[in-house]
């Protein structure tokens, strides 16, 4: 289980199913502020999300495409910033993360 807060602060609890990223969940639930217009290629940026600190050290670095893409999102990245679809969703487990004010 992890959540995704809005940039107007709403907060939305998805619980992931076995192998899925938060990309993948998020869609699934028809969450608005997930684009996943590529449909998980790190290719688009449309399913940019801001991971908390502790979290971002289970995850692996982000490959060569994700910092690529990263560097064209609508919202200017941070050190906290990551695609969405290629965040493993049990990697992030307990976590709450957050959108950006828009994808595009």
């Amino acid at each position: 289980m992890f959540r995704l807060r809005s940039a107007d602060g709403n907060v939305i609890e998805l619980e992931p199913e076995h192998g899925e990223s938060v990309m993948d969940t998020a869609v699934r639930a028809g969450v608005d502020g997930i684009v996943g217009e590529c449909g998980g290629s790190a290719s688009c940026g449309t399913c940019h999300v801001f991971v908390p600190e502790e979290h971002l050290a289970r995850l692996d670095p982000p490959e060569f495409a994700e910092e690529q893409t990263l560097g064209y999102t609508a919202v200017p990245r941070t050190d906290a910033s990551r695609l969405a679809c290629q965040v493993p969703a049990a990697d992030v487990d307990g976590a709450v993360l957050d959108l950006p004010e828009r994808q595009y």
